[in-house]
């Protein structure tokens, strides 16, 4: 696997110049924890937050970096100086190819943001500069949960956004820290609140309650009926409310999907066309949720991704179109109106694992039909993880470079 790097902006390397001239970089005060086989787990567990370099010494784009990763962990330590707070690291990924392999590491260098030891799936795309990197982590410590004062705030909610919402006793408990812990890891997918004392009173008849209100109004509450210490337990129960089952894939987040590592099942569709996508969305539902972990269900608007579906011999007007982008081939599902057939679009996936949909794509009909959910030698997934399409240096011509072409002209 290829690995690349990648090219910064004008501002980073003019701030790079400033710190090295002025000599604003001070790597002997830089408190920067590298990471290893023997202490990632122990470090990155014990840090509230982490911000993680994955860099190699031969690549010019890193040594850059080096002086303001080390710069801004000094801003930083200085506002926040406790230690297991905000954590600044880096992995030698020469020296560590296993940990680089581990996180799906594709480019150098690559800043990686964990909370408790979880990896975020937004990693750090912003300015390689001393301020922006100190401003994302001064972001991370702003309280993701926003406290009600009045249960007539439930009322004024905007209801286009997912809303989970805690009723607690105090905020001085085992409940509210397992709840803050999980609003900070999905802070980015839903809007959390709480209530405390006296305001939630009225909602804690059986004691602390969480409830999940849903895009849309008039759509019930879901309440969480699970134990609210058990950090595992909660956090699975949110993440189910706050990460769509059918995500939309778009140019802005196809990169941060693919960084994920595991094929797409994509539903091409016209914009307007919500009928074909609700269909979609409930047989991924009634067929396909035991596979979640193992495949990306995605849809995508027909017109934006046009030269993707040219690349499966496709146009808008035949749209919905559903496919596998196994990150190497991408494959059809035969006909759309088979989509409610039992079993019939669990079986193109499995038939994905099993290797069955590249052979046939290689060398045509599969004389021999696979057994469901066996793997066998040769299959589509790879041990390693894949290049990223919009990371790698795709051939000319390829539906990836062309796919970058389409994003610019929007």
């Amino acid at each position: 696997m290829k690995l690349l790097a990648a090219s910064p902006s004008l501002d980073t390397r003019f701030v790079t110049v400033i710190l090295l001239v002025m000599g604003l970089s001070t790597p002997g005060l830089a408190e920067i924890t590298s990471l290893d086989s023997g202490n990632i787990d122990d470090v990155l567990n014990n840090a509230g937050v982490a911000l993680v370099n994955f860099y190699a010494d031969w690549c010019r784009f890193s040594q850059m970096l080096h002086p303001i990763f080390e710069e801004a962990s000094n801003v930083v330590r200085e506002e926040f100086p406790d230690t297991k707070q905000v954590v600044f690291a880096r992995v030698d990924c020469d020296q560590h190819s296993d940990i680089a392999q581990r996180y799906r590491i594709t480019k150098y260098p690559t800043l990686k943001l964990f909370r408790n030891g979880m990896m975020m799936k937004r990693e750090y795309r912003g300015q390689r500069s001393v301020v922006a990197i100190a401003d994302f982590i001064r972001q991370q410590q702003v309280d993701p949960v926003k406290e009600m004062h009045s249960m007539e705030e439930v009322n004024t909610l905007d209801r286009s956004k997912r809303n989970i919402i805690g009723y607690f006793d105090k905020k001085d408990s085992d409940n509210y820290h397992t709840y803050e812990k999980v609003a900070n890891i999905l802070r980015d997918d839903c809007t959390f609140l709480a209530a405390f004392g006296a305001v939630s009173e009225a909602e804690r008849f059986s004691g602390d309650n969480v409830i999940y209100k849903p895009v849309g109004e008039g759509i019930p509450d879901m309440v969480y009926l699970g134990s609210i210490t058990n950090f595992d337990l909660t956090y699975a129960w949110a993440q189910d409310k706050c990460v769509p089952l059918v995500r939309e894939i778009t140019f802005e987040n196809g990169e941060e999907l693919t960084e994920e590592g595991i094929p797409f099942l994509i539903l091409f569709h016209i914009k307007e066309d919500t009928d074909s996508l609700e269909k979609f969305q409930h047989e991924v539902a009634r067929q396909l949720i035991s596979e979640k972990g193992s495949i990306n269900f995605l849809h995508a608007d027909c017109d934006k991704f046009r030269h993707p579906l040219l690349h499966i011999q496709k146009t808008p007007a035949d749209c919905p179109v559903i496919a596998i982008d196994s990150f190497r081939h991408m494959y059809v599902f035969p006909d759309f109106k088979d989509l409610a057939v039992p079993g019939k679009l669990r079986q193109f996936v499995l038939d994905l694992h099993s290797g069955k949909l590249h052979r046939e794509f290689h060398h045509g009909p599969d004389p021999t039909d696979s057994t469901p959910g066996q793997e066998e030698t040769g299959g589509e997934v790879a041990s390693s993880p894949p290049e990223s399409s919009f990371q790698k240096l795709a051939p000319s011509g390829s539906r990836y470079t062309i796919l970058r072409r389409d994003r610019d002209e929007l």
